[in-house]
């Protein structure tokens, strides 16, 4: 059982996530599904109302549930995650001054985001 403070925690996660998803319908450079199964994650941690809430969405509910159920992300999520991770990650390795071993680190998290990303399956398997 996760106790109030962490409930609460969590809910506002929730909430926020849930909000830049919206957002990433609307804006091409923030990606809906990422934020999406986010907010899912901390919703099923502290509310189970405002999680129902998403897996009935007539937008939202089917991805979570290809993801919950099927372990599947969309190609269109996947191309929008990878443009954006590539983009915000070369970024930071070329103009930001930080230890080299930081942007090694940034290096690894970036291609093992993309290799998870591009061994989940497209479509459900019928």
């Amino acid at each position: 059982m996760i106790n109030k403070s962490k409930k609460a925690i969590y809910l506002s996660f929730g909430i926020a996530f849930v909000i830049l998803a919206f957002i990433g319908i609307f804006l091409p450079l923030i990606p809906t599904t990422p934020f999406l199964l986010l907010s899912a994650y901390f919703f099923s941690q502290s509310n189970e109302k405002y999680y129902q809430w998403l897996l009935d969405h007539k937008v939202f509910g089917q991805i979570i549930t290809d993801w919950n159920k099927y372990g599947v992300v969309s190609v269109k999520s996947k191309i929008m995650a990878i443009s954006m991770i590539v983009a915000l990650f070369s970024y930071t390795l070329i103009y930001v001054e930080v230890n080299p071993t930081i942007k090694v680190i940034v290096s690894l998290i970036g291609v093992g985001v993309i290799v998870f990303l591009l061994t989940r399956p497209s479509k459900r398997k019928l």
